[in-house]
């Protein structure tokens, strides 16, 4: 059976459980006119995406077995949006590579545990070059430090001076302290995969300056919310809101990263971190109904960078890595949801992670030119 054939199982199956739990119905690919999508696309249009990231499998989450780990997008979400059941990913399954290939639309070939920007065109270069948008209107927020280098690719005809701004929640959090303080320490902890990858989490002047000019947060509210948190993704989120409220940019492009914790081999672990990045994605879609420049205007897209290797794999207890490129680590899902879009709909047909560049570009009016995914007609 080829990888094909088994993402169309995996879809099948996902499908037939969404039904079950949360009442969704099987779509069926609409083509709408142009003048159609012109009158339904919301006048200043505003796109957040969150890379469900780290991996999680269909056990944990969209099998009868794992639902209650997905209550928020089960209940909230899934049910109000557009669902996807079969998003493969051809690429390279490194969490900064593949999410490095989703903001591009291009299969990245970069290494996962260097410095390095991305080779081909971002969404953000595209958004930015074809709409003549300042850097203050799209932003990525990373908790992980490996991200820095995400927002602005080496492609000689974009790349410096049109790139997102990155901002690293851990790198503000090293910034507002004198020293590294042991009730901070759950909030930087990095890189799970390899233990040889340890990027410098030093802040600088920069970083205080972007807390209070910026976000408009004094060093001190910005420690003592930080203590309250559980996780670098809530860490993330958390940044990503004060983006919202106080500079609410059109493209907001939000990482997260705790699943991945999964490579510790503690299978609690990795739940928890399903949970909580199931909360928050909900948070950030009560966020955008909250806040004034974003409700009513804005699409949200949530899919994961790629998935984990199956329970039969025996060298990695089932859920501990994404090495072996099997149907399960390649075959993942997408929510979109948002004005225009239609709600409780599941479409099983194969979209490619690539699809997601030129999908946002037909969503805010720009040409992905050398991405090479199409546009997911379903959404637009």
């Amino acid at each position: 059976m080829t990888l094909l054939d088994h993402a169309c199982q995996i879809a099948r199956t996902r499908r037939e459980f969404l039904r079950d739990a949360a009442g969704v119905a099987i779509g069926a690919s609409i083509a709408r006119s142009p003048f159609a999508r012109a009158s339904a696309a919301p006048k200043n249009r505003k796109v957040v995406v969150i890379t469900f990231g780290g991996g999680a499998r269909d056990q944990e989450t969209f099998a009868p077995e794992g639902q209650e780990n997905v209550p928020n997008m089960l209940r909230d979400l899934i049910p109000r949006a557009t669902f996807f059941t079969q998003v493969v990913n051809r690429g390279i399954l490194g969490h900064y590579v593949a999410t490095a290939s989703l903001a591009t639309g291009a299969y990245e070939t970069i290494n996962n545990f260097a410095s390095l920007p991305p080779e081909n065109p971002t969404v953000f270069e595209y958004y930015r070059k074809d709409r003549k948008r300042p850097s203050s209107d799209t932003w990525v927020v990373a908790p992980s430090n490996g991200f820095n280098r995400i927002g602005e690719s080496s492609h000689k005809s974009y790349g410096a001076g049109f790139g997102a701004r990155v901002i690293l929640p851990k790198h503000l959090l090293s910034s507002a302290m004198s020293s590294r303080h042991a009730d901070y320490e759950h909030l930087l902890r990095d890189n799970y995969e390899s233990p040889y990858f340890t990027p410098d989490l030093a802040g600088n002047e920069f970083e205080l300056q972007q807390l209070e000019s910026l976000l408009k947060l004094s060093v001190d509210d910005f420690k003592t919310n930080a203590r309250t948190l559980s996780s670098p993704d809530e860490l993330s989120v958390y940044i990503a809101r004060r983006l919202m409220k106080q500079v609410a940019p059109s493209l907001l492009w939000i990482t997260m990263h705790d699943i991945d914790i999964a490579h510790a081999g503690t299978y609690s672990l990795y739940v928890e971190g399903i949970r909580r990045t199931d909360r928050l994605c909900s948070e950030i879609w009560k966020a955008i109904e909250d806040e004034p420049e974003y409700t009513g205007n804005t699409t949200l897209l949530i899919l994961p960078d790629f998935g984990r290797d199956a329970d039969t794999d025996p060298g990695g207890n089932g859920f501990q890595h994404h090495r072996t490129g099997d149907a399960l680590s390649r075959t993942t899902w997408l929510i979109a949801m948002g004005p225009g879009i239609r709600e409780g709909i599941v479409h099983d047909r194969a979209v490619d992670s690539l699809d997601l560049v030129p999908t946002i570009g037909s969503m805010l009016s720009f040409s992905a030119s050398q991405s090479q995914g199409k546009p997911i007609s379903e959404i637009l």
